[in-house]
């Protein structure tokens, strides 16, 4: 345990190593709708009309678009 501006962090190494089962239960429960949701939609609609997922894209067709990970890396994020 560690704490960086009154925030108090603690840190496992490798549960999902330790856990694989239910670690990779845990990842498809969460992100099983998701993938649902474009494969029923498709890409673009989705991007277009779902916040969350459009703020959570980081690349699309081999471009950054996401801002801060763009800034991060010294370059504009590219347009959707």
């Amino acid at each position: 345990m560690y704490e960086v501006d009154g925030i108090i962090h603690y840190t496992v190494a490798n549960m999902p190593g330790a856990y694989p089962r239910t670690s990779t239960l845990a990842l498809t429960n969460a992100t099983l709708p998701y993938i649902n949701m474009i494969a029923r939609n498709g890409i673009e609609k989705v991007i277009r009309e779902d916040v969350t997922l459009s703020s959570s894209l980081n690349t699309y067709k081999g471009k950054v678009v996401h801002k801060a990970l763009a800034e991060s890396m010294g370059i504009k994020p590219a347009k959707i």
